[in-house]
């Protein structure tokens, strides 16, 4: 199955959990998924497409909070990104840890920068600061830009 085939599989078999699809380069494709379904297209992109979970970013936007998560279809050189919107006043998630180990860490270090709750994660526990800011405070988010750390 070649990219073009790829991308249309997945529009098909995922259909209800797609907001759209955008191919921005030859080999990079992000598809805007409903939070709700995040689990299932994971699922699905990991088990039938046989894609590799490589790691999840996150940033804020006039929108809200934007989390990619990042697969790669090694054998044809795809790039997949599955992003989710959510809320910035109601930031939660499933986690993704019961399908990636691999999620643990960087789900622990998104939670600590922008305060994305991931939900059912096995130990959201602090990974950078140590317990040095203060509980509500995430540095990442745009209301904290100018203000220093606590």
């Amino acid at each position: 199955m070649n990219i073009i085939e790829t991308i249309q599989t997945i529009r098909e078999n995922q259909l209800d959990s797609i907001i759209d699809i955008n191919h921005i380069r030859e080999r990079r494709v992000v598809i805007n998924v409903i939070p709700e379904k995040l689990i299932e297209m994971a699922r699905y992109l990991f088990k039938d497409l046989e894609c590799r979970f490589i790691i999840a970013s996150a940033l804020q936007t006039k929108s809200g909070l934007e989390i990619y998560y990042h697969f790669s279809k090694d054998i044809i050189g795809l790039i997949i990104n599955i992003k989710v919107l959510i809320p910035c006043d109601n930031a939660e998630i499933e986690s993704l840890t019961d399908l990636f180990i691999g999620a643990n860490w960087i789900e622990r270090e998104i939670h600590e920068l922008y305060g994305i709750k991931f939900l059912n994660h096995p130990n959201l526990e602090k990974l950078i600061s140590e317990g040095n800011w203060s509980k509500d405070y995430y540095p990442y988010r745009k209301e904290n830009k100018d203000k220093p750390l606590p």
